[in-house]
């Protein structure tokens, strides 16, 4: 069983993952964030960096993604690969922060990687409004995100909204992150485990 959760900076996806992971008894798999040796320079240089960073980042997802296919073991992952292409890279380019070049050389990389590989059995997609997500990035406190523009996350957000409506790989469960405070309230973690496990068993 392969259960990803998606959604945008600060929805809460890695807080759930280690929640999900730790009732489910399932493995958990995280963004490689913190290793990510662009990460730091795209966010002060974004134009520059957009290409590089992207690559990074699919690359590191592809070789996650293959590890899951062959272990055969429950897993939780934190993001997914499509993410990459439909929102962050596709956003970048709709900016102005990436050419059209290096998009559409990004997209024909990402379209080769994923003919290879097979979607989650479950996506899980945390929406969040604007004002949700910068608190949670306030209260985390990494020093690169501290200058994220609202109009970036609100792009963002839209991209998103377009990918969902039109999400056809799987099964799907939407959880509105507004009103759900699953980190601190066990009655909303349990709501949430409820829902999964619904669709979870729905599967078979």
């Amino acid at each position: 069983m392969h259960i990803a959760i998606v959604g945008n900076i600060g929805a809460g996806k890695t807080t759930l993952t280690e929640l999900l992971a730790k009732h489910l008894g399932y493995d958990p798999q995280f963004e490689a964030v913190d290793h990510n040796p662009y990460l730091e320079d795209f966010y002060s240089d974004m134009k520059r960096w957009s290409f590089n960073l992207q690559i990074y980042f699919l690359n590191s997802r592809f070789q996650q993604i293959m590890e899951i296919q062959v272990n055969n073991k429950n897993i939780i992952q934190d993001r997914t690969i499509y993410e990459d292409a439909y929102i962050f890279a596709e956003n970048l380019h709709d900016m102005g922060l990436m050419t059209s070049r290096d998009y559409e050389n990004y997209r024909s990389i990402f379209d080769n990687i994923t003919s290879f590989i097979k979607p989650p059995d479950l996506l899980v997609y945390l929406r969040a409004s604007v004002p949700t997500l910068v608190n949670n990035i306030q209260r985390r406190g990494r020093e690169y995100e501290a200058g994220i523009r609202l109009d970036y996350l609100s792009k963002l957000n839209d991209k998103y909204k377009n990918w969902i409506d039109n999400y056809t790989q799987g099964k799907l469960l939407v959880l509105d992150k507004d009103n759900l405070d699953f980190a601190n309230k066990p009655e909303d973690l349990g709501f949430v485990i409820q829902s999964i496990e619904r669709e979870i068993h729905g599967l078979f």
